[in-house]
């Protein structure tokens, strides 16, 4: 078993790298999860992850969001050397895009056409607001419900976002065809499935 942690901006984000790492087929044993509130933490955080790979693999996953690339989003969190079992990955621009990048099955999922969800998921400039109004063309209710945001209010997504995204990650999202529609999630499952813990400090 190799035992892991991981810290992530969101509970979208944990069933992401859950459904990765199950997928990959490595031992990895998920020891603590760190969650709070986003990205900030993890940005003030991340030299703390860097120190704690020492003795247990740690895998950061961030949003790059506005930013304008993952490399470089690193080295601005990362401007000392990191450690190599500290696994930093970037979602370009959104995990969501991660989601969507399985056109085959999310686009059953919300009742679709595949041809509506573009590739590669990475050149999404906004991928959450994107996956918001593809679910408005959906005609499933609850769906509606959950993820859009209720007329007139301004919350940027919908009351009950995460729940339908996690269940669909959980039961129906396939990696290996998502991957294939976004290089930074390929590169992350590619970081996964091939990482050796350096047993030295």
């Amino acid at each position: 078993m190799i035992p892991i942690n991981l810290a992530f901006e969101d509970i979208l984000s944990e069933s992401v790298l859950k459904k990765i790492i199950f997928h990959s087929g490595i031992p990895y044993k998920v020891c603590n999860c760190y969650i709070k509130d986003g990205f900030g933490y993890l940005k003030k955080t991340i030299k703390g992850f860097n120190n704690g790979a020492k003795a247990i693999a740690y895998l950061v996953l961030t949003d790059l969001d506005n930013g304008e690339c993952a490399p470089g989003l690193i080295a601005e969190w990362l401007p000392y050397p990191r450690h190599p079992n500290l696994l930093f990955r970037v979602a370009v621009r959104e995990v969501e895009a991660w989601i969507l990048a399985d056109r085959v099955n999310f686009s059953k999922f919300l009742g679709i056409k595949e041809d509506l969800i573009p590739t590669p998921a990475d050149n999404i400039s906004d991928p959450k607001q994107f996956l918001i109004e593809l679910t408005k063309r959906s005609r499933k209710r609850s769906l509606k419900d959950d993820i859009v945001p209720r007329k007139g209010s301004t919350a940027k997504q919908g009351p009950n976002y995460n729940e339908p995204l996690i269940n669909f990650v959980n039961s129906f999202w396939d990696v290996e065809l998502a991957r294939h529609n976004s290089p930074s999630l390929e590169g992350t499952v590619r970081a996964i499935e091939t990482f050796e813990f350096h047993n030295y400090r």
